[in-house]
């Protein structure tokens, strides 16, 4: 069967059919991959047998690959990591976030691949932050695009939340020192399409940057509701060995957790992207990437 995209929804989401992932792909094939992500913000692969080095070399085909500073890696293939959830470790994923904004170059994508999965539940949600921030009153967007936001990776991991504990104190402590908050805009230019989008994010964003406490928290919560609405998302049902690869820029996702004390377990590749910018505020080498 040959490559074929079947939209999901008319905002978000789209089931990639005739592409086997294990299999060494042509640079046209992951071309045409990579526009469809683009189009579709997120993508779905189903019934694909990779093994962990296979899934690994897929995600490299489309930048470098980003090691978690807590997670659990896989042993055949360390950038990859485990999320494995069950009634004794259960999982700290459901909020919406946007991967890894803790750091000064967020991951473009990320690929995530069903290994186990309970008989029922554990969907995952994905909402597109071009829509959420279209649909804002043109003043909002005004407002909100000539600001800067605080991420934090302690924020997203605390100090006694599940994954540090997992991690044990010792690699946790390291890995906050090892990041500290950085500053992003609460509106993003996609480097790619040249379109706008929220980038703020429950799970990382502290507070915006030269407003006061309650001003901050008031505008980032009514933009965390405001992810919320339907006509942003798309519902993704998991079968067994399927993938979703998303753009990491453009997205936030939640993964729904009501499937406990069944488990479930996901192998994930992180694909590094580039320092996030707003239009207003493009970087020089950005702006001769948009001249051409």
């Amino acid at each position: 069967m040959p490559f074929q995209v079947k939209p999901l929804t008319p905002t978000i989401g789209a089931v990639i059919e005739g592409v086997d992932l294990s299999q060494a792909l042509s640079d046209d094939l992951v071309g045409a991959v990579r526009a469809a992500l683009l189009k579709h913000q997120v993508i779905f692969f189903e019934d694909q047998r990779l093994t962990p080095v296979q899934h690994r070399d897929f995600a490299a085909r489309f930048g470098d690959l980003h090691t978690h500073p807590l997670y659990p890696g896989v042993p055949e293939a360390p950038e990859l990591f485990i999320l494995d959830n069950h009634a004794g470790n259960p999982t700290d994923n459901d909020a919406w976030h946007t991967d890894v904004t803790f750091i000064e170059t967020p991951p473009m994508a990320s690929i995530l691949y069903a290994k186990l999965l309970p008989e029922s539940g554990g969907d995952t949600l994905w909402a597109n932050m071009k829509a959420a921030y279209e649909a804002l009153s043109p003043t909002m967007r005004d407002f909100l695009s000539g600001l800067d936001a605080v991420h934090d990776f302690a924020r997203g991991f605390p100090t006694r939340g599940i994954v540090a504990n997992a991690a044990g104190a010792e690699k946790h402590a390291r890995a906050v020192a090892e990041h500290p908050p950085v500053l992003h805009p609460v509106v993003r230019t996609h480097p790619e399409t040249g379109e706008d989008g929220l980038f703020v994010n429950y799970g990382f964003t502290e507070r915006i940057k030269g407003l006061r406490r309650k001003e901050s928290d008031a505008i980032l919560n009514m933009l965390f509701d405001h992810v919320l609405k339907p006509e942003f998302q798309v519902r993704w049902r998991w079968s067994p060995n399927a993938i979703a690869f998303w753009d990491n820029r453009v997205t936030q996702h939640y993964a729904v957790n009501d499937y406990l004390p069944a488990r479930r377990v996901m192998n994930r590749a992180t694909v590094l992207g580039d320092r996030p910018y707003h239009r207003s505020r493009m970087p020089q080498s950005a702006e001769r990437v948009a001249a051409e």
